[in-house]
């Protein structure tokens, strides 16, 4: 059924990322100044649904001002909140609840004609639920994971790598001077993309990545190899998703996203209590954790931002809702959410990034 768009509203949801501003910006100046929408901004995810008293806000072109560099997201963001599973007290225990109909009937009665929902995987799962029951939606690709399927690139990425090739060209001169194996974790959840990425532009020796389990032998072999041969240091990047050949993920006890996730971390000191004891070098640990999450965004992610909110506007005009705008073969496309969520993009343990980094001699552990 076709519908006159008078007024739209922006949510973004999940972690925040390098980027997210810029897509706002990117929605909010293409809907006004070409279309001539109102638009509103939906404060915290869709905890902004639930409920939106004090969430809710004009964006204006005024408003907008100044933002295309920031880091994070003006509208606020959580990782928590899924109206689908919302978690809430009920005397006095904390219990799980669909409080999806009050999201609905929120969105009907702010007057929203479609609501752009700029997330991750787990963010656009929760769309496509929204899109089932009624409500027109319109996806935005983001994670510095860079793992959603359908399109090149996630804005934000680019960002984290670059974040993480920082660490490593300042972590290689002080594991040289010190003559230690540097062991530097990543994020990337399953997908090792930061990781493979940063450890080849970094130099790096060795990287652990998910998609190809790692052998703690051959990563030793690696080091002493190194040591030998008189390079009396070495760079290790390990994904936060790595595992041990007939292993496991290492998961943080007890703790758990709103969208029911299991947060990971701490592989990469296991890593590094392995290779001190079989290798009696020295190893340091640093964790870059949400320091990959911050920061003003690069201009790869400020661009691809501008176009992702330019193109969401478009299929909006073009009543092309249930769909995620995306990056195929260097030009901007869409495609149905549905297609987008049903399963993670990997790197290929015998693709060319693979294939380049073992070229130069770079392990994985296998």
């Amino acid at each position: 059924m076709s519908v006159t768009v008078k007024k739209i509203g922006i949510l973004t949801g999940g972690g925040d990322c390098p980027g997210l501003n810029a897509v706002i910006r990117g929605v909010t100046k293409s809907a006004i100044s070409k279309h001539g929408w109102e638009v509103a901004g939906i404060a915290d995810g869709f905890e902004g649904l639930v409920d939106p008293e004090n969430r809710v806000r004009p964006l204006t072109l005024w408003n907008i001002r100044g933002i295309l560099h920031e880091g994070g997201t003006i509208l606020g963001t959580t990782n928590r909140g899924n109206p689908f599973n919302y978690k809430t007290i009920v005397k006095g225990k904390e219990k799980e609840i669909d409080v999806s109909k009050v999201a609905i009937k929120n969105v009907q009665e702010l007057g929203l004609d479609c609501v752009v929902i700029i997330g991750g995987d787990g963010t656009l799962s929760i769309a496509l639920e929204f899109y089932k029951r009624g409500i027109n939606v319109i996806g935005i690709p983001k994670t510095i994971d860079n793992d959603i399927q359908a399109t090149d690139y996630t804005f934000g990425f680019q960002t984290a790598v670059v974040t993480a090739t920082e660490a490593l060209d300042k972590l290689h001169s002080t594991a040289e001077s010190h003559h230690r194996v540097m062991v530097i974790e990543v994020m990337g959840r399953y997908a090792g993309w930061i990781a493979a990425e940063s450890g080849v532009a970094g130099g790096a020796d060795v990287i652990l990545i998910p998609e190809i389990p790692y052998d703690i032998k051959k990563v030793v072999a690696k080091i002493k190899k190194r040591s030998s041969g008189g390079s009396k240091f070495s760079l290790v990047v390990v994904a936060e998703g790595a595992m041990p050949l007939e292993g496991d993920i290492t998961v943080l006890e007890g703790s758990s996203t709103g969208f029911g996730i299991e947060r990971l971390g701490g592989v990469g000191h296991k890593v590094a209590h392995q290779i001190t004891e079989q290798t009696g070098m020295e190893s340091r640990v640093t964790i870059l954790g949400h320091v990959q999450r911050g920061g003003t965004p690069c201009p790869f992610d400020r661009i691809l931002s501008t176009k992702f909110g330019t193109a969401a506007s478009d299929l909006i005009a073009k009543q092309r809702f249930g769909e995620m705008v995306c990056l195929h073969n260097n030009k901007i496309s869409s495609i149905p959410i549905t297609d987008a969520v049903n399963s993670l993009k990997l790197v290929k343990p015998d693709g060319d990034l693979v294939r380049t980094a073992e070229a130069v001699g770079i392990s994985f552990g296998r």
